[in-house]
């Protein structure tokens, strides 16, 4: 081989590496997996599971209370709980066993105590927020508190149920949406927890939300709930560009408690936004428009009412829960009508890419065939542990398929190679 072909060839083979390298560091774990979907793909998993469900590998009872899902990065698990009022970052081995806490300040302990968000990793760092509405950021490995942001910093205001939310992370900016009328959602430099910008949006509190990052052409765009909004802001400048306002509640009957609760992050698709919102417009379809500067309803179905137990987008249609049918539903994407409905109650729901998993409020794990038009459930076992609400929603990392109920996070084997 020629000199210079081998040199060539040793140039891309470091070009190759290189991006690969810049790919690996720019990774980011959070929230229902990539872009936020709830679609977790593994195609060894079992499409049917044994009749007392499957094994489970081994569960940790001292995470303290809590609805937030666990993540999972270089062989490690973190997890948030409250213990005594105050809010605790975890991190496990991959075995259950707690290698490490740190506290990041007071939890909630109202309604529904306990902590209430997944935390997010990026590069070595951790981003977790408190359920009063605290920002910190923790070293992964030492778990080290490297700073905290007091929503009293942030002029936040409180929520009925406490702040919910999973901080979003892009480039060297964090996100978190404190809802005050001044500083309503804010992007902090995240090694030092400094604002970077500010965006006023309505001025109105927190929904409840995880906001969802996205690209359109050559714009990054945070798409995020507030009270009766979707607002979508450029995430380099803190631009609001779009609103897309909830019309179920007039302004006049607008209050805490009152159609204000927006748990399901939104769905970005080319060029196109799902979302539902169970206490706003119920399942909705917008267009991006302008390069991402506008949006235009495509179709509404106001009777969707899953509040907050997120949604699958596959294959041109949705699955969805509703809370007052106590079913999953399967609607058209095209068109918004709902297609199939399967009696199984209120639930959340995550996705392997091809069966669906639906854990629900009555603390059963279903596992169903979404099949070409008609769903079954194949199989089912109900949650041996823990206590309380059954809200967690479940994720599934390497073959095991976790829960957390309460204090409780059970692992389980669904892989064909367990």
């Amino acid at each position: 081989m020629q000199r210079s072909k081998i040199f060539k060839l040793s140039a891309n083979l470091v070009l190759l590496c290189s991006l690969n390298l810049t790919l690996l560091a720019q990774q980011v774990v959070q929230w229902r997996g990539p872009d936020r979907k709830g679609v977790y793909q593994d195609a060894s998993l079992l499409n049917f599971w044994p009749p007392e469900g499957p094994a489970l590998a081994w569960v940790n009872e001292e995470i303290g209370n809590g609805f937030g899902s666990p993540v999972f990065h270089d062989n490690k698990i973190f997890i948030s709980g409250e213990i005594d009022s105050t809010a605790y970052l975890f991190a496990l081995d991959m075995g259950g066993k707690i290698l490490w806490k740190t506290s990041f300040g007071r939890e909630w302990i109202k309604s529904f105590p306990g902590s209430r968000m997944t935390p997010t990793i990026r590069d070595g760092l951790i981003y977790v927020s408190s359920g009063i509405g605290n920002l910190a950021c923790i070293d992964e490995k030492t778990g080290t508190l490297q700073w905290l942001v007091k929503r009293s910093d942030l002029h936040g205001v409180s929520t009925m149920h406490g702040h919910s939310e999973s901080p979003a992370v892009e480039g060297d900016m964090v996100y978190f949406i404190p809802g005050g009328e001044d500083t309503n959602v804010v992007a902090l430099n995240r090694f030092t927890g400094k604002i970077i910008w500010v965006c006023k949006g309505r001025g109105e509190r927190p929904g409840y939300n995880s906001p969802l990052l996205f690209r359109i052409a050559d714009r990054t765009i945070l798409a995020v709930f507030t009270a009766y909004s979707l607002m979508g802001i450029d995430a380099n400048t803190g631009e609001l560009l779009w609103v897309h306002e909830q019309v179920n509640i007039p302004a006049a009957e607008r209050k805490m408690g009152n159609g204000d609760t927006h748990s399901n992050t939104a769905w970005y698709e080319d060029e196109a936004i799902f979302y539902i919102a169970g206490d706003g417009n119920g399942a909705v379809k917008l267009v991006l428009e302008d390069k991402g500067r506008s949006v235009r309803q495509v179709w509404r179905n106001p009777s969707i009412d899953n509040y907050m137990g997120g949604f699958i987008v596959s294959k041109e249609k949705i699955y969805t829960c509703s809370d007052s049918r106590k079913s999953l539903l399967c609607l058209d994407a095209k068109t918004g009508n709902i297609t199939d409905s399967l009696k199984c109650g209120t639930g959340n729901l995550i996705s392997d890419g091809k069966m669906l998993y639906y854990y629900n409020q009555k603390g059963d794990i279903n596992l169903i065939n979404p099949g070409k038009g008609k769903m079954e459930i194949t199989s089912f076992f109900r949650v041996p542990k823990g206590t309380k609400e059954h809200f967690s929603h479940p994720v599934i990392d390497h073959g095991i398929l976790y829960i957390r109920h309460g204090k409780a996070l059970m692992a389980f084997r669904i892989s064909k190679n367990n």
